[in-house]
């Protein structure tokens, strides 16, 4: 009989541990949703099978360990997690919870609307104008945001560029040109599509104004060079 009862308890820890994991609907329902982590970046939350799953940074079906009703910790942030409501704006936020027990809770991580979207997620779609009233916000509040490095915008050009897509690839460097008006790569990058695209009048205006910040850049004097030859030819 013992072993019977040992049996059976064995059996049942398993069975708690299989579904320890399972959520309340009700509960899941309220959370699901996205999550502004950073000013381009979203933090995704939905369930399968009354299961708590998260999306993030490129990770999919990340399954948080739950540790109750409404605390989870997400080993691949390092973190432990709670979906709380802001008593400030009643908002519900993805709220990290501190290492530290006498740390306050910080509301940070605000839960979207269905309909909201990125500046990058503009830019997917071809939208410019909110792409960069989205991206000049973020520089409004923090011109040093890591979100605006020139590098990620020029490599998006250049893939373009690679794919002969000139005009997408023009946007996209004029976007990098909005943002940073006082260096010299995004205007070499312009001048680059503009020559691809056979245009030597922009192209040389922007190889100029690369120039202006880059004066002592000898590749770029040699085209503008190059350039000028071409044009006087063509007036001649």
């Amino acid at each position: 009989m013992k072993q019977v009862n040992l049996l059976c308890y064995s059996l049942t820890l398993i069975f708690l541990s299989c579904t320890s994991n399972s959520n309340d609907p009700d509960f899941l329902k309220k959370v699901e949703g996205r999550y502004l982590y950073t000013e381009d970046e979203t933090v995704k939350v939905y369930s399968k099978e009354n299961v708590l799953l998260i999306d993030w940074r490129g990770a999919e079906n990340i399954k948080p360990s739950k540790l109750d009703d409404n605390s989870f910790y997400v080993k691949e942030m390092n973190s432990k997690i709670q979906f709380l409501t802001n008593p400030q704006d009643q908002k519900l936020y993805l709220v990290f919870l501190p290492k530290e027990k006498e740390k306050q809770i910080e509301y940070i991580h605000a839960k979207v609307s269905d309909d909201f979207k990125l500046p990058s997620e503009y830019l997917e779609e071809g939208n410019y104008t909110k792409a960069l009233e989205g991206y000049l916000a973020i520089k409004a509040k923090d011109s040093l945001s890591p979100i605006l490095n020139t590098r990620g915008f020029r490599n998006k050009g250049y893939h373009y560029l690679r794919l002969d897509s000139l005009d997408l690839a023009i946007k996209i460097f004029k976007l990098n040109i909005a943002l940073h008006p006082t260096k010299s790569n995004p205007y070499d990058n312009l001048g680059e599509a503009y020559l691809k695209k056979k245009d030597t009048v922009n192209s040389l205006v922007n190889y100029k104004k690369a120039l202006e910040f880059d004066s002592g850049n000898r590749r770029i004097k040699g085209t503008i060079e190059k350039l000028q030859g071409k044009e006087a030819i063509k007036t001649n």
